[in-house]
């Protein structure tokens, strides 16, 4: 943990993406290099180890197994899903199985939650599982109100029963309880558009965005104050997140290369093309540290890091080497002797 400037949200916690999809895209699925890399990130010092989700659309194992079987092989690590399709499982499985994986973990989990991205590729990918693609954004909602419900439902006195627009559920006290009371906090993975920023501000316990911007962050930051403020919620009952793609190279013309060779095969798009939808840093490991730097000053406080490379082990204990001392020692120092994330990109 790295201590910041006087005030409520004095920790950083930084966390890295397994690479599930980074195998599948490369032809393999085996599930014990993603629990060496496991344990090896929790050796390191990371604070958290995340999973991505998808079944078609951009296949890879599925995070709730990969993450029970990484909260086996390890003891301290956060687990989290960056970020778990919601609709891609029936609500009430979903409940059922969070609360399972929250036992291995012992109320060590995160669940950062998407409505999907809107891309044809997903949208087909709902249609696959009888999901209503053009509803998404409301049925994740409901689906998070349904599951907290689930999760409550067994103190005294709580309702067992779920009545919503899209979900009508009876005894949810029948449902096992997750470890933690109440469950584990349920971030809502996405932008910073006014509509976003005000379901994380009624709904969610944490904002995940991945904005191309440490401006942009600082803005949707602030933002999601003022909306807080209006659904009567102190400012602490969000966590500012973020999720963020690095390639460190000390040669930042290679790195962009990597990077750019990455997301053509992830995503079937450029690094021109997906640069102005999501944060991406590349370059030498004191350049990528300045640039996260610039989220952090911006609000962040939980960063969460995917490996733009499709060589992913070394690349974690190059991070864990060179760029967190560097952010580090950049977050310790004056915010003046620092340049800012539009400087370095």
């Amino acid at each position: 943990m790295t201590d910041l400037s006087a005030g409520p949200r004095a920790a950083l916690s930084i966390g890295i993406l397994l690479p599930t999809r980074e195998q599948a895209i490369t032809g393999g699925f085996a599930a014990a290099p993603l629990l060496d890399f496991a344990r090896r990130a929790e050796e390191l010092g990371f604070d958290s180890l995340w999973a991505g989700d998808s079944l078609t659309a951009r296949p890879r194992l599925d995070p709730l197994i990969i993450l029970a079987a990484a909260g086996a092989v390890t003891s301290r690590i956060t687990l989290g899903t960056a970020a778990l399709t919601a609709a891609l499982r029936h609500p009430l499985i979903g409940a059922h199985m969070v609360a399972s994986l929250d036992h291995v973990g012992a109320s060590r989990l995160i669940l950062g939650l998407g409505g999907g991205f809107p891309v044809p590729e997903t949208e087909e990918e709902f249609g696959a599982v009888g999901a209503d693609f053009s509803t998404r954004a409301g049925r994740l909602d409901e689906t998070a109100a349904l599951w907290r419900r689930a999760w409550n439902s067994t103190r005294d006195g709580a309702p067992e029963d779920f009545e919503g627009r899209y979900w009508q559920v009876r005894g949810l006290h029948r449902l096992p309880p997750p470890h933690r009371q109440g469950g584990p906090p349920l971030w809502l993975a996405g932008g910073d558009t006014p509509k976003v920023l005000r379901r994380v501000a009624r709904h969610y316990d944490g904002w995940l965005p991945f904005v191309p911007s440490a401006e942009q962050y600082a803005k949707g930051w602030q933002q999601l104050g003022a909306e807080l403020e209006e659904a009567g919620r102190p400012a602490g009952a969000v966590t500012p997140a973020l999720y963020a793609t690095l390639t460190v190279d000390p040669d930042r013309e290679s790195a962009r290369r990597e990077l750019d060779h990455y997301l053509r095969h992830y995503y079937g798009r450029s690094l021109e093309q997906m640069a102005p939808l999501q944060a991406y840093g590349w370059g030498s490991a004191e350049e990528c540290a300045t640039w996260l730097a610039g989220y952090v000053r911006a609000g962040a406080r939980h960063l969460v890091l995917r490996i733009g490379s499709f060589d992913p082990q070394p690349r974690l204990e190059e991070i864990a080497a060179t760029v967190l001392p560097a952010l580090r020692a950049l977050l310790e120092a004056a915010p003046a002797t620092s340049r800012t994330a539009s400087e370095v990109q």
